[in-house]
This record gives C-alpha cells, structure tokens and sequence, in this order.
C-alpha cells in the first residue's frame, strides 16, 4: 500500500493540476456517474469527525475521507483539518493508497472554488476580496489568479495582525498587491469576487454591501448552523450549489433563509457541474451577483488522490 505523506500532496498536487480534476469531478458527480453518501459528522468536544465514503464510477476506484475539524489548531502550528483519504481499486477491492487529507483538502477546496469562479464570474473580474486569513485563505489567494488576471487582492480578518501577516506573506509570494483591510463593509465594496473562508457563526457579510456583477464563493460554513452571510445575500443571488442534496441538508446560509421564509428549494439554480457541462446557465447578466456555496463532496477528494498514485 502505497503512503503519501503531506509535502508530496502539497508538491506534487498543483493547481494547474487539481483544477480540471475537481472540474471534471463535479461533472461527473451532476451527471450521476459517482456514487457517495452524504456524509456524516460527530461532534467532538474540541472540533469534529467526519467520515466521506464515494466511489468514482462504475468500475472505478472508491474510497473514503476520514477528516478531524479542530478550529483551534492554527494556535497550535497544525492544520485545522487532519485525516486520511484511503484508496481502494475496483478489481478485488482493494486499499492501494493512503494519502494526507488535510493537505488535499486545502487544495481542492480552493480549486473547487477557482472552478466556480471561472465558470461564474465576469471574465473581466480583476479585484479578489478574502474574508478569512486562514489556511483556505491562502490556498484561495493562490488559486482563484489561476482562472481569472487578478490585479489586487484585500483580506480581512477579525485579527488586524493576522490579516496585515497574511498580506505581506501572499504580497511576497504572488507578486501582487495584496492588503490588509479593517472593515468588511470598505473592503467588499468593489470587489468583483468575494471569497468568505472564515469560522464565522453569524454573518459577517451582508447583501446589501455587496454590488451588482460579484460573484462569491462561500466556504467557511460547512455544516448547518453558523452562517457567513445574511439571507438578503442568498436573496439576491443566483445560487449555485456544488450538490443540491448537499446543501438542502447541510448549507447553512440557504437552510437559514429558507427556514425565514424568504425562498423555496427551487432557488438552487443548478449545481455548479451541471453549468460546467452546458445542461444548465450559470452567469445570466453582466449584473447578476452569483453565489457557489461550497460544502465538498469526497469525489473531489478521491479524484485529487487518485492522480498522485500515478
């Protein structure tokens, strides 16, 4: 069984690389071509654990994440998602590869998220906008450039230290300007994407700041409950789901707004692989603000896994 520790995934996995994989996993997952369940998640005292079993295909390699969530862990030096993706083949069913979950999921996520943006956003989308100053913050300021030519990037944070860090740290690395901002409200003003990938429990970015054209990857929320934006975002927008089931039963900020009254399951416009294969439209107007809620689904992890066992 083959094991592959975490700078392998970090070096080797590249966004150039996960990009059209995740994509063609969400296609492949719309279509009803994957199978997986739903995944379950225990809470634990100081995070929780989640078990993501799929399967590829018919025929193809399935498996299963097993993921810790401590949000506490970046205070510790550790990465606040900590678990294995293993790998099985279709033949005799059996593991061939262990691979570190948390580095995939990093990576993913945000290439997940670059996906959404290349298939939502204005092709003219220039001025990225990350509420967050995490890990996904950082994986989100490197790969959403691949999609689209940003020309400057803004973070917020609730730590004013932390984000003007971070700020400098991605300045250095990606050769753009990258600043540290203290109010959301300024910051998101002139975004044309927005990315939210903050632990946030109650909104933080609000529909009415938010101007006509954005397009926002939400990311921080990945259970129901805590919420990263209000209802009259979720309104306005042009929801796109990277699964329905998903989101109906774990998407926060649409369970919360749908649990006011204010829309009906009908406002999931689609899942982000079906606009992805041509079956249904994503960007309808120049104005339209458009909205890819983000929860995961492990094909997206076996597929990213997959590629390293080559």
């Amino acid at each position: 069984m083959r094991v592959i520790e975490r700078d392998e995934v970090a070096r080797r996995l590249t966004y150039e690389m996960c990009i059209p994989i995740v994509g063609d996993a969400m296609i492949a997952f719309s279509r009803g071509e994957t199978r997986q369940l739903l995944r379950s998640i225990i809470p634990l005292a100081a995070g929780a654990f989640g078990i993501m079993p799929g399967a590829m295909g018919e025929n193809a390699p399935f498996g299963a994440k097993l993921i810790s969530v401590y949000p506490e862990n970046p205070a510790r030096g550790r990465q606040t998602h900590q678990g294995l993706v293993v790998l099985f083949e279709p033949e005799t069913g059996e593991p061939v590869g262990v691979v570190h979950a948390g580095e995939i999921t990093a990576i993913r996520t945000a290439s997940a998220s670059a996906v959404a943006t290349d298939a939502l956003a204005r092709p003219d989308a220039r001025r990225l906008v990350i509420l967050g100053c995490g890990e996904q913050a950082v994986t989100h300021a490197r790969a959403i450039p691949k999609v689209r030519d940003i020309a400057s990037i803004a973070v917020w944070g609730r730590s004013a230290e932390r984000a003007q860090a971070f700020a400098d740290r991605m300045s250095a690395e990606l050769g753009l300007p990258v600043t540290a901002v203290a109010e959301v409200e300024a910051a998101v003003a002139e975004a044309d994407i927005i990315c939210t990938v903050t632990g946030a429990r109650e909104p933080i970015l609000k529909g009415a700041w938010v101007k006509p054209g954005t397009h926002l990857n939400l990311v921080g929320s990945s259970v129901a409950g805590p919420v990263e934006v209000d209802d009259d975002l979720v309104v306005r927008s042009r929801f796109i789901a990277d699964s329905r089931e998903g989101v109906l039963r774990q998407g926060a900020e649409f369970l919360h707004a749908k649990a006011a009254g204010l829309i009906g399951e009908d406002h999931i416009a689609a899942e982000i692989g079906q606009v992805l294969a041509g079956d249904i439209e994503g960007r309808r107007s120049a104005d339209e603000i458009t909205v890819y809620k983000s929860l995961g689904h492990v094909v997206q992890d076996l597929a990213s896994a997959w590629a390293l066992m080559a």
